[in-house]
């Protein structure tokens, strides 16, 4: 048995399927689809066509996989306490730089980002495998939404891919793709992907362990 899981195998399927989400998404926007399900407000309105959905289930499914490839976790309960603790850092840190920084929304964001990124190693230790894949899995999905969102911004196509929140109105093109997806797509939305994934990954790691 290899020292390492092949994470290329891993993430391939859960990587086309939240592609081929992302493009259904987009389609969904451009041709009139409902706003509940594709929503078209800045940061998308919670629709339910969406991949921030599906980091729970692929989170559950890479865990489950990697315990039965003989990479299971070196404790899941300290995996969970840390989830939640990286979780809760995100949003207090993440609020309050923007509350104290309301008039320069960018260093807000830039703040976010940084402690985003600093707070979602805290769940590596426990399981690193998984926090690789996660990882790895987290920009295969947000690459393409980057890269959308450079098309839409560019072309103000109309949807939530080009809907700056309402403090960061009114930039030019670049500045805007920069502040709203780029910096967002591979900071904030990585980290989440780790730390969420990382909660329902230990979790459904506690149900095999049980099992065996």
């Amino acid at each position: 048995m290899s020292n390492q899981p092949d994470y290329r195998k891993l993430i391939l399927v859960p990587a086309i399927i939240t592609l081929g989400v992302t493009i259904v998404r987009l389609l969904g926007e451009l041709y009139g689809g409902p706003e509940l399900l594709f929503g078209r407000q800045a940061g998308g309105g919670g629709a339910l066509v969406g991949i921030s959905w599906i980091l729970i289930p692929f989170g559950i499914y890479f865990a489950i996989s990697l315990s039965r490839s003989g990479f299971p976790a070196k404790s899941c309960g300290k995996l969970i306490g840390m989830a939640i603790l990286s979780f809760i850092l995100m949003m207090v840190i993440g609020a309050g730089a923007m509350i104290l920084l309301a008039s320069t929304p960018a260093a807000g964001l830039v703040i976010t980002s940084l402690a985003a990124v600093g707070v979602m190693f805290l769940v590596k230790s426990s399981w690193p495998e998984l926090f690789k894949t996660l990882v790895l899995y987290a920009f295969a999905a947000r690459i393409p939404v980057a890269i959308i969102m450079f098309f839409a911004i560019l072309g103000d196509w109309g949807t939530h891919y080009d809907a700056p929140p309402p403090e960061m109105e009114g930039m030019n093109w670049m500045a805007e793709w920069f502040l709203t997806g780029l910096i967002p797509q591979f900071t904030v939305w990585i980290a989440t992907t780790a730390v969420i994934g990382g909660l329902f990954g230990g979790i459904a790691g506690l149900f095999v362990k049980s099992k065996q």
